[in-house]
Order: C-alpha cells, then sequence, then structure tokens
C-alpha cells in the first residue's frame, strides 16, 4: 500500500521517515520529495508498505503524530 505523509518538518530526512514507519512493518520503499531547484524537503513523501494490515496500522498509529515538533498528516495515497 503506498502512502502519504504530508506536513513534515523541513529537516526530516528520508532515513527518519523509514525508521519511524518500520516500527509499524517492513516499508518497501520511501521517498521524500525534494524541491529541484534547493535540494531541500518540500515537507512530503511517499512510503510505500508491502503488508496492507502493517500499512493500516502505521496510518492509524501515526496520522497528527508529532514528529520533529510538526503534527504529520499519514493516510492511503490516491
Amino acid at each position: 500500500m503506498k502512502i502519504l505523509v504530508r506536513n513534515l518538518a523541513r529537516t526530516t530526512t528520508e532515513h527518519d521517515i523509514r525508521k519511524l514507519f518500520s516500527e509499524h512493518g517492513s516499508v518497501a520503499q520511501c521517498t521524500l520529495v525534494l524541491d529541484k531547484e534547493t535540494g531541500l524537503s518540500k515537507g512530503f513523501a511517499f512510503v510505500e508498505m508491502p503488508d496492507v494490515s502493517e500499512a493500516k496500522s502505521a496510518i492509524a498509529a501515526l496520522n497528527l503524530a508529532s514528529v520533529a515538533k510538526s503534527k504529520i498528516r499519514v493516510k492511503e495515497a490516491q
């Protein structure tokens, strides 16, 4: 299942996101979206979790969680 993670602090790294989601199951892929000109985070990412039940558990646990002083939003990607 592909998951959209929004409202990330600009300092949050791809490694941080992978580590956060790995606590809820296996992560196949993690992609932090970067600005092409500056190379800095745009504040959102996509996480791919192969097990749907683990993905739903991660969404429920992490939506509106506080990460690096930002309240992140987590939902299934459309």
